[in-house]
């Protein structure tokens, strides 16, 4: 009698595009492993992601507004479930394999620094000019995670992640969903927290924009995983069709330039990157006050690399927290 698992891969080979990338096809994980009779392996990849600490650390990284505290704010993960729910979209009307889909969705920011992108530049000045976030969530899963295990995701999974954004493309299309998901959801989302901060209002947005894209966040998002589903429909490549894609860029080097680097937004950036360079400093001389695990690895990566991974962690309220505790007196009370 065939298992659930089995039942799932016999499936993908009678519905799947013939450009879908089958689960059976896997390279497979880097440890040996028990398969499972009740998930496939990417659906295995899904919930090893979802049940991590860093997954969970999510919900307090910032998005583009430093520790917000309003309640409607984008935070890291709100964003990673917006970027799994229009891969996922994108994946099913392409009759993709939609499991290996939203594992990489749920897991390609899992290794972004606290404070967004400026937690970013930060590493990138005091550790590596090579950091990447995307690096850094390859990392957390193949080495970081589960008390420095790893996750032991599959190979396309990985190859999703780290291919997320950049100049590279991950091998398969399901992978390559993931990289105009995230753009689609980012653009968007991060339109609609900007009005809700009062840097932007809707009648700021070019309106050439407007009208090949909609004009409300629905729409804008519906024209955009339309035009995707439309152009890569029966095709062995991801795109947009050319118009679409042409707005979308232009409606990016928007935001560029009136919200991530709107003085406003990025009010706090200097303040977040000179408290993240004193903590880097200071675990660099002191590290044995990082947890055990960080200390584990510093003899075969050394103490900078450690002391990087360490704060790379960090929730944003977790970074100020340990400043305050190293750096700020305290009151003296009786």
């Amino acid at each position: 009698m065939a298992t659930v698992c089995e039942m799932f891969l016999e499936r993908e080979k009678n519905t799947l595009s013939p450009y879908a990338f089958l689960t059976a096809n896997t390279r497979g994980r880097d440890n040996p492993y028990v398969p499972c009779d009740m998930r496939t392996e990417f659906q295995r990849d899904r919930d090893r992601i979802i049940h991590s600490q860093s997954f969970r650390r999510l919900m307090n990284k910032t998005q583009v507004f430093l520790a917000p505290t309003g309640d409607h704010y984008r935070t890291r993960l709100t964003h990673t479930l917006e970027v799994s729910q229009i891969a996922r979209i994108i994946a099913r009307a392409l009759r993709l394999n939609e499991d290996l889909t939203e594992a990489a969705a749920l897991g390609h920011d899992l290794g972004h620094t606290p404070f967004g992108h400026s937690g970013e530049a930060a590493m990138q000045e005091f550790f590596s000019k090579d950091f990447t976030h995307y690096k850094q969530s390859l990392r957390v899963v193949e080495k970081l995670e589960n008390d420095g295990k790893g996750l032991n995701l599959t190979w396309e999974v990985r190859d999703a992640i780290v291919n997320h954004t950049g100049k590279y493309m991950a091998s398969t299309l399901e992978g390559v969903i993931i990289k105009f998901a995230d753009r689609i959801a980012y653009i968007n989302h991060d339109i609609d927290d900007a009005c809700r901060a009062g840097i932007l209002c809707k009648e700021d947005i070019p309106k050439d924009l407007c009208e090949i894209l909609g004009e409300t966040h629905g729409k804008r998002i519906n024209t955009m995983v339309t035009s995707v589903i439309m152009a890569s429909t029966d095709k062995n490549e991801i795109r947009m069709m050319p118009e679409v894609q042409d707005a979308t860029d232009r409606l990016r080097a928007f935001m560029f330039d009136f919200v991530y680097t709107n003085p406003v937004a990025k009010a706090q950036d200097s303040r977040a990157k000179e408290m993240l360079a004193q903590l880097f400093a200071h675990f660099v001389k002191h590290p044995e006050q990082m947890p055990v695990l960080y200390q584990n690895n510093i003899e075969s990566d050394g103490v900078e690399r450690c002391v990087c991974d360490f704060i790379s962690g960090m929730t944003d309220r977790y970074a100020i927290e340990i400043y305050k505790e190293l750096f700020i007196p305290k009151v003296w009370s009786n």
